[in-house]
């Protein structure tokens, strides 16, 4: 992802990225060190297991971990719902069900683990957003308090829901699925919304959010500088 983002021309480093396969990988570790796992998904997220300990199997696994990927075949989810059926625990990476590419939408993560869940009738237990689990997680990463955090996203039932529910200032993205228009329908609102990542200003953001108050949300406009100094105001989460 680091990589992905440098190519972008995102000055990152590995430290500055933490993602839902990551998180997943560290709570299971907690939940089991040691375990094993059965996943339908494909780099990030097998790289993340086995950097915490954890062994790729297909048979007799602790738990089916579903996450992002292209190449699954039907035949994985027939083992992942036997294996299942037989005692193993379901994980979700996320829960997203469709995610945006160059050709249009494609079936998301969500869309398999929805699939499987209906075919087994367990639900998956998932550590992405909105799950406190992994922004309660990536805000310690960056050593933040709830205070300085802010989550920065394009879709409101997991970035802005989840920078909600853990106290967190938000701003809403338009660039992705979510209209301004669509606001209206949720009992819960972002802080802040613009129409590109492009629009904010880090120092006006810092400005805004200083004294901790909440306001209502409404247009802000011009970069965004993702370093943070200790002794600087809010920073950021953008996911």
């Amino acid at each position: 992802m680091a990589t992905r983002l440098r190519r972008l021309g995102i000055d990152v480093t590995p430290e500055h990225v933490y993602t839902c396969a990551m998180a997943t990988a560290r709570f299971l570790a907690r939940q089991k060190p040691g375990g094993t796992a059965y996943v339908i998904g494909e780099g990030g997220l097998l790289n993340a297991l086995h950097e915490n300990g954890y062994a790729i199997v297909d048979r007799d696994p602790d738990y089916v971990v579903v996450g992002e990927g292209r190449t699954f075949s039907f035949e994985m989810v027939e083992a992942a719902l036997r294996m299942v059926m037989g005692g193993a625990k379901l994980v979700a990476t996320n829960l997203d069900p469709n995610c945006p590419t160059e050709a249009g939408l494609r079936p998301g993560c969500g869309a398999t683990v929805a699939m499987l869940e209906t075919a087994c009738g367990v639900k998956a237990f998932s550590v992405g957003k909105p799950s406190p689990v992994m922004l309660r997680g990536a805000r310690k990463e960056l050593g933040l308090t709830t205070d300085q955090t802010v989550v920065i996203g394009d879709t409101m039932e997991t970035d802005i829901l989840g920078g909600v529910q853990l106290g967190f200032k938000t701003v809403l993205v338009l660039s992705g699925g979510t209209r301004r228009g669509d606001v209206d329908r949720y009992t819960y609102r972002p802080d802040i919304i613009v129409d590109s990542i492009a629009d904010l200003d880090p120092a006006a953001l810092a400005s805004e959010f200083h004294d901790g108050e909440r306001r209502q949300a409404r247009p802000r406009g011009p970069g965004v500088n993702m370093n943070r100094r200790k002794d600087d105001g809010p920073a950021a989460l953008a996911v």
